[in-house]
């Protein structure tokens, strides 16, 4: 099992290292942003380098929508055979768009997800970082 749960209990509360571990390890999440009281969530690959999150996109709805309003979520998650996890950070998302920061970000080796020109690459700076463990199991008997 990744982590040692207290008293056999199903979900744990993760730590912000544990929770970076995971993140760090992770290739591939959820970016949702909200425009106009709007949600909309895409699938993205990323890359860590840090403790912030870094992922390249082409021009349309998810650049526009986080231009417009900056406030995101990122969440990534894994599932094995008999636990899984989740992470969700808040953050601010911002293209970056100098010489230096894009020399930086190009030498993490960050590769496009599917062949398409994604020009445009975005960081977000995390405000905070939870995560929870999940060991499966049988829902228990309800006490009488």
């Amino acid at each position: 099992m990744m982590f040692e749960h207290a008293d056999g209990q199903p979900v744990l509360e993760l730590t912000d290292e544990q929770s970076w571990h995971l993140l760090e390890n992770t290739k591939h999440g959820r970016l949702v942003v909200s425009v106009a009281g709007e949600p909309d969530i895409f699938p993205v690959n990323y890359v860590t380098a840090e403790r912030k999150i870094y992922l390249r996109t082409a021009p349309g709805n998810k650049l526009a929508q986080l231009t417009i309003n900056s406030t995101v979520l990122f969440e990534a998650d894994g599932i094995v055979s008999d636990e899984a996890w989740s992470v969700v950070l808040r953050g601010t998302a911002r293209v970056l768009n100098t010489s230096a920061e894009l020399e930086a970000v190009e030498s993490l080796g960050l590769k496009t997800w599917v062949p398409t020109l994604k020009d445009f690459y975005v960081e977000i700076e995390p405000k905070s970082v939870s995560g929870r463990h999940f060991v499966f199991g049988e829902q228990p008997e309800r006490e009488i």
